[in-house]
């Protein structure tokens, strides 16, 4: 077992369970902190080992709006994304820059991925009719539609 430290090893032993039926994933690191960034490969690594294969990853840049503090070069990480086979956006939470436009990534290419294996399975049931998706709705909160809450999180507040 790898040198356990931090939050990695407090709660790797419960990070299985939430990745369990993921079908996507957001890792965000901080463009004025390299370490966060040099961290990506191994919660990589760790979706990679617990999580469904077909699992869309976006690799997202936070804090955009802090260009004169940059510590990671946005060419690292575009050629990490493109070696790792991720999605990638810069975003600034403060700003609200590409925050939508990340989501909507992750969302797209869900939805995709779920098309292809509807018509799939209909095409190997000799089903040519692709009828049975359509009326089918994805629904997206927005600002003004609150996600519950789950109970007993440990970071609720």
């Amino acid at each position: 077992m790898p040198n356990c430290n931090g939050l990695w090893c407090r709660y790797r032993a419960v990070t299985s369970a939430y990745y369990r039926g993921a079908v996507g994933a957001m890792l965000v690191y901080d463009i004025t902190k390299r370490q966060t960034f040099d961290h990506i490969p191994r919660w990589l690594e760790e979706l990679r080992n617990h999580a469904d294969k077909n699992i869309v990853i976006i690799l997202i840049g936070n804090k955009s709006d802090l260009e004169n503090q940059r510590d990671v070069p946005t060419e690292d990480a575009k050629e990490f994304a493109e070696k790792e086979g991720l999605f990638f956006l810069e975003t600034s939470a403060l700003e609200a820059t590409n925050v939508e436009a990340s989501f909507m990534t992750v969302l797209t290419e869900i939805y995709n991925i779920v098309n292809k294996k509807n018509l799939a399975a209909d095409e190997s049931q000799g089903n040519g009719n692709t009828a049975s998706l359509l009326g089918q709705k994805i629904i997206i909160p927005g600002p003004a539609q609150e996600i519950p809450a789950k109970r007993n999180m440990c970071c609720q507040s």
